[in-house]
């Protein structure tokens, strides 16, 4: 079990951390979650099974659950009562279905939010604030921009600072910095990123990821002869790559 928070500041351990387990399954996935409530005051925390998962919330007593209720063959349902055993947890529920049956159990278990897979960040941002605010009364201070290398991420508006240069995002252009960003150093295929922002289920052409990775490139002014941020590996897919990183190649 690996606790995403340790290397944080020990001004953001105080009597209004909040406590957030997560258990999605893909690390890809999971890292993208970890970094998405960094937004928020949120002591991180990530369980690699469901066994896992049941000993953290009895003994570490999360005040936020994020979990993904499909992995382990849909047993991970089963954390939402765990948490209702030890009482007031807030629950999000992530799910890739989309079938009214899913949701109805999910809610019927006590969670307290449902969110679909993929999903775009300020959406969890927000979601995840508002479930903290009905089970704790606070939802703490909001972290609105994000510093990755010389990357500044606002969430709040939507935007980033590369330099001195200030770019709009999309929806989708942000869901893919989030993902590239939080697993940072590693490679995800193509197959990873069209299955983390557009789902498994929906047929799209080939050539959809390229095409947003230059579109993301070009609003980074992010050449790719010499990548500063988004680093093409052939014949595998993309990695993002930190400033100081890029500037030793």
């Amino acid at each position: 079990m690996a606790e995403a928070g340790a290397a944080e500041p020990a001004a953001r351990r105080s009597d209004r951390t909040v406590r957030a387990l997560l258990v999605i399954g893909d690390k890809a996935l999971s890292n993208t979650v970890d970094l998405t409530l960094r937004h928020g005051p949120y002591l991180r925390r990530v369980a690699e099974t469901v066994d896992d998962a049941k000993r953290a919330i009895a003994e570490w007593k999360p005040h936020l659950l994020v979990v993904n209720i499909d992995i382990d063959a849909g047993r991970a349902i089963q954390l939402i009562d765990e948490a209702r055993a030890q009482g007031q947890i807030g629950v999000i529920a992530l799910t890739r279905r989309s079938d009214l049956r899913g949701k109805l159990e999910a809610f019927e278990r006590g969670a307290d939010d449902y969110i679909g897979i993929p999903f775009v960040p300020d959406d969890l941002v927000a979601r995840a604030r508002a479930v903290i605010r009905r089970t704790h009364g606070n939802a703490g201070e909001l972290v609105p921009r994000l510093r990755i290398g010389d990357l500044e991420i606002d969430v709040l508006n939507r935007k980033v600072l590369a330099g001195e240069h200030e770019l709009h995002l999309t929806s989708l252009e942000q869901a893919l910095l989030y993902l590239l960003a939080a697993n940072a150093g590693s490679v995800l295929t193509r197959e990873q990123i069209l299955d983390a922002l557009w789902g498994t289920d929906f047929v799209i052409e080939s050539n959809v990821v390229d095409r947003h990775v230059r579109a993301l490139r070009a609003k980074l002014q992010n050449d790719w002869h010499k990548p500063r941020y988004i680093e093409t590996v052939p014949g595998a897919g993309y990695r993002f790559v930190t400033t100081s990183a890029a500037e030793d190649n």
